[in-house]
């Protein structure tokens, strides 16, 4: 399947257009809400003329697609950010070469990325993953055990958190989908009312093709756009 630039050009201005009236619609404005396109399976070349469109926040999937293609991007005025599961034996591949790490879960992974990063001599931005769906074949820690985490990761070296990240379970309304973004919200502003030390909650990624508009209505100031913006993910 051929990308079309002109549906890439098209469908970049609708879901700004889009993301602008969920935005209002939230008591927000456009600028308070975080494009960034998921790119996985997407060639450079289509990535950079959506950068030339304007677009300043890419995430990949996949560490080892993000090497192959890391060379070809055009990150001048863009970031890069890994928002896929990632294994503790990958993070020395990624650290230094994406701004933000969207998927820590675990201590395990939280104190590799802090000793790599701190043997790179740089500190690495990250949010926490959360099952909001309590689904068992889903990454992320549970809402119960959230805090705990936090509290056990705040004081590595090197690693900076900043916001929430979730991926809810597939649902067949709006209404469900909004309950569990509205449920992931009330998190996010619980761990922010305890003014944490070392933890900024800045970021709440929430929302992808399907429900970005759902996710902004209930608080989302960042949404992961893929195949709404590049079309059907192609995979070879």
């Amino acid at each position: 399947m051929e990308r079309s630039l002109a549906d890439i050009e098209y469908n970049y201005k609708y879901i700004n257009e889009k993301i602008a009236e969920a935005a209002i619609r939230s008591g927000r404005k456009r600028e308070d809400i975080t494009f960034l396109s998921a790119t996985k399976t997407v060639e450079p070349e289509y990535i950079n003329y959506a950068i030339s469109l304007g677009l300043d926040h890419i995430g990949e999937n996949r560490v080892q697609e993000l090497l192959s293609k890391y060379d070809e991007y055009n990150l001048d005025n863009c970031s890069l950010q890994f928002i896929g599961h990632l294994q503790s034996n990958k993070v020395r591949q990624i650290v230094g070469k994406v701004d933000l790490i969207q998927s820590v879960d675990s201590v395990k992974l939280a104190s590799e990325i802090s000793r790599v990063s701190t043997n790179k001599n740089l500190t690495t931005d990250v949010l926490i993953e959360v099952n909001i769906g309590g689904e068992e074949n889903k990454s992320g820690v549970s809402p119960q055990n959230l805090e705990n985490l936090i509290e056990q990761i705040i004081d590595l070296p090197s690693i900076n958190i900043k916001g929430l990240m979730t991926i809810p379970p597939i649902c067949d309304n709006s209404d469900k989908i909004r309950k569990y973004f509205y449920d992931m919200r009330n998190i996010f502003l619980d761990i922010s009312a305890k003014n944490i030390d070392n933890v900024s909650m800045d970021i709440l990624s929430m929302g992808m093709s399907s429900d970005y508009y759902e996710a902004i209505l209930e608080g989302a100031n960042m949404v992961r756009i893929g195949s709404a913006l590049f079309g059907n993910r192609v995979y070879k």
